[in-house]
């Protein structure tokens, strides 16, 4: 058996992940940093393995990976400044997914039976999330949120246009 498969790199995207879980749940915040590379890391990896570099649209959702990447790095630390790194990083990396998305056809159909309920979602979220987020957060957060929003609608367009049911999983997933 190869060392470097697409069934091993994803068993440690999964427990880079479930690791990930268990030691926040724990308390264990070190292990649990170490744990959020692995995974994002394996998450990198796997997609070159899969052929990530031989199309356009593979290199852009590589990009999104390593943005995905930078932001996972960032939100280790609890600083402001660090916290508006990370969320600029995940806010270029769902940008990189929407031009994927973009690349690989959407639905206009699809993207419109999507809109409502993400929408609805989107606005509920952020209803939740203001009194906890400072005034000077506050656009930063809204931004994300809609842009995260926009990914997931891009997702199910793509997904209308026959892109595989794992980009939607994926980007429910984030959202």
């Amino acid at each position: 058996m190869k060392l470097v498969s697409t069934r091993n790199l994803t068993a440690l995207v999964v427990a880079g992940c479930l690791s990930l879980v268990a030691l926040l749940l724990a308390g264990r915040d070190l292990p649990a940093a170490f744990a959020k590379l692995v995974a994002s890391s394996s998450f990198i990896v796997l997609a070159i393995h899969a052929g990530g570099l031989r199309s356009s649209y593979g290199r852009v959702i590589l990009t999104g990976l390593a943005f995905s990447w930078l932001g996972d790095a960032a939100l280790i630390g609890d600083s402001r400044s660090w916290f508006l790194f990370g969320l600029g990083a995940f806010l270029l990396a769902h940008v990189a997914y929407i031009a994927a998305f973009v690349i690989a056809g959407l639905s206009g159909r699809w993207i419109g039976v999507a809109a409502f309920p993400v929408a609805v979602i989107a606005l509920t979220v952020s209803a939740w999330l203001d009194p906890y987020v400072s005034q000077d957060l506050a656009m930063p957060v809204r931004l994300y949120i809609v842009v995260i929003s926009l990914m997931v609608i891009a997702a199910f367009g793509a997904r209308g246009r026959g892109a595989s049911t794992l980009i939607v999983v994926g980007a429910v997933s984030f959202f």
